[in-house]
């Protein structure tokens, strides 16, 4: 009998290990295939590659051009370098002063372009991180340049700034008589809310301070009511800075109760279809643009062909209402992250727009008329915060400045201004407007022989390379000096304010044709025979090697 009983445990127990194993299995499929699907394997590696940085040789031969075409390069860089500290003298010299004291402007003067040309280009072509002055679109630095704004303020300006002023006007004027009196709300709070109830169809309304915050707390939620502790992210997604949200590089913790899935796979519905541990999967609708790729920035401009990017609106409207029908079996929280697109794509956001109702949606950016804010708006019974029949088990979120009156006097004025049929008629034939604007842009540099592109989600675009370089990272200075102003990730995002009328599209259309000219004719997309994308990250491979073993 023992005998007989050892047998059936060894069996249950061989069973209950190929169970197991065939879920790792099945979850290691839904990952994507690339770093980003794999974020302790990305962590790693980006743990063990060496700092190194080109000489002065070097620095213009990243791709062994010849040595004219090293030379015209370097002609151009001591030229460029002499007009752009000319033009922005004193914005740059306020920049250095301050960047001693600034942790931030240290970080994002670090990583503007790939790190092997890094110390070169901050000596040489020091980015200037001060304004004066904005007035529509157009941005005026501290030595009177004008710019055309193509940074969106990280996507807070969707109407102008002009429209933003005047927000922050009303509601602070809204609000005075109560001042900055916290605790307590101002009865705008309540006009807030109805707002925002009505724009989404949602239950409630949760006030916080960022993006950030909203998120947090979404997701705590989300674990709070179903009891399960996993969440889902999408490779290559944001959703801001929190460590459980963004694991892998970055976070200096391990997030072990995170998956990282690949987005638009069958694989990925089918491990959501038969799990019950995973409380909450965050969808961040900027991914409709490059599923499962990570936010573009210059700096990881290795080549050409790392870059890609397009939309196709009813393929990802689809993949969203097959997730959504898929969570709602498995009793799984669907939260949509707008902190970005949220109101930019149509009134009502993302769902909306691809016609898809999550369980909870978070919010932040431009709903705050300019001033920090994050929302969430869910569910009732997701939104609760105790439980009836246990009392003291509850699910805290509170923040001192939550609700804070002037915020919440920028946000009515966001919303009031929403309903304004000047403001909704900006929103009409929105894709259609942004796809020509496209198509003109694309037009004029196919014509030219540039060997540029552009890609596009209504008003955030990235732009594409379709000839293998080292140097794509470069027109984000040339576009600078044909006064076109982009952020500190530069030309990897984009993003156009409503209030650009077709003549100032034109005038950014003919700025920037100029600035690829211009690059081109300095011979930075040279190419010679058998250089190929491949060729080019096998090369930064093999230095990468042999600097880690210190052989450079």
């Amino acid at each position: 009998m023992a005998s007989f009983l050892l047998s059936i445990a060894a069996a249950g127990a061989g069973l209950a290990a190929a169970t197991k194993g065939r879920e790792r299995l099945r979850l290691s499929r839904a990952k994507h295939p690339g770093l980003a699907g794999h974020v302790r394997l990305a962590k790693r590696i980006a743990g063990q590659i060496p700092f190194y940085g080109y000489a002065a040789d070097r620095f213009y031969r990243a791709d062994d051009a010849p040595a004219d075409v090293a030379e015209r390069r370097r002609a151009a860089f001591d030229r460029l370098a002499t007009a752009w500290n000319a033009r922005f003298a004193r914005t740059i010299a306020l920049t250095k002063e301050t960047r001693e004291g600034l942790s931030d402007l240290k970080f994002t003067g670090r990583y503007r372009v790939p790190f092997q040309f890094s110390e070169h280009v901050r000596q040489a072509l020091p980015t200037g991180a001060f304004l004066a002055r904005s007035e529509g679109p157009l941005l005026h630095d501290l030595d009177g340049n004008r710019l055309i704004d193509l940074s969106g303020s990280y996507g807070v300006n969707l109407l102008g700034y002009d429209a933003y002023k005047d927000m922050i006007r009303e509601g602070a004027a809204a609000v005075e008589a109560l001042g900055p009196v916290l605790g307590h709300y101002h009865p705008l709070v309540a006009d807030n809310v109805r707002r925002l109830r009505a724009l989404t169809g949602m239950d409630e309304v949760s006030f916080h301070m960022s993006g950030t915050e909203a998120v947090m707390q979404a997701v705590r939620l989300a674990r709070y009511h179903t009891g399960r502790r996993r969440i889902v992210r999408f490779a290559g997604a944001y959703h801001g800075w929190w460590g459980d949200v963004q694991p892998g590089i970055g976070n200096p913790v391990p997030a072990d109760g995170t998956l990282t899935l690949a987005e638009m796979s069958e694989r990925t519905l089918d491990v959501l279809r038969r799990r019950r541990d995973i409380a909450c999967v965050l969808v961040n609708p900027l991914q409709a643009m490059h599923p499962n790729g990570a936010a573009p920035g210059d700096s990881q401009l290795v080549d050409s062909a790392g870059r890609r990017a397009s939309f196709d609106r009813d393929a990802y409207a689809d993949w969203l209402t097959r997730l959504a029908a898929t969570c709602r079996a498995a009793g799984t929280v669907l939260i949509f992250d707008e902190v970005f697109v949220g109101f930019r794509l149509a009134p009502g956001g993302a769902s909306e727009y691809f016609g898809v109702r999550p369980d909870l949606v978070t919010y932040g950016k431009t709903l705050g008329g300019g001033l920090p804010v994050g929302v969430i708006c869910g569910r009732a019974d997701l939104m609760q915060r105790w439980r009836d029949d246990r009392p003291v088990d509850i699910c805290f979120a509170r923040g001192t400045f939550n609700a804070h009156p002037y915020v919440m006097g920028t946000m009515d004025a966001f919303l009031r201004r929403l309903e304004r049929p000047e403001v909704r008629a900006l929103y009409d034939g929105q894709d259609a407007r942004w796809q020509a604007r496209l198509a003109l842009l694309n037009d004029r540099l196919a014509a030219a022989g540039l060997p540029v592109q552009a890609a596009g989600m209504q008003s955030i675009w990235t732009i594409l390379y379709t000839r293998p370089s080292r140097y794509n990272w470069m027109l984000q200075y040339y576009l600078r000096m044909e006064g076109l102003a982009l952020s500190w990730v530069g030309t990897g995002r984009l993003i156009f304010s409503l209030d650009i009328a077709d003549a100032l599209f034109a005038e950014i259309v003919d700025r920037f044709v100029a600035a690829a000219r211009a690059m081109e004719a300095d011979g930075w997309w040279w190419v010679g025979a058998g250089v190929t994308d491949k060729s080019l990250r096998r090369g930064v491979l093999r230095e990468t090697v042999r600097a880690r073993l210190g052989r450079r």
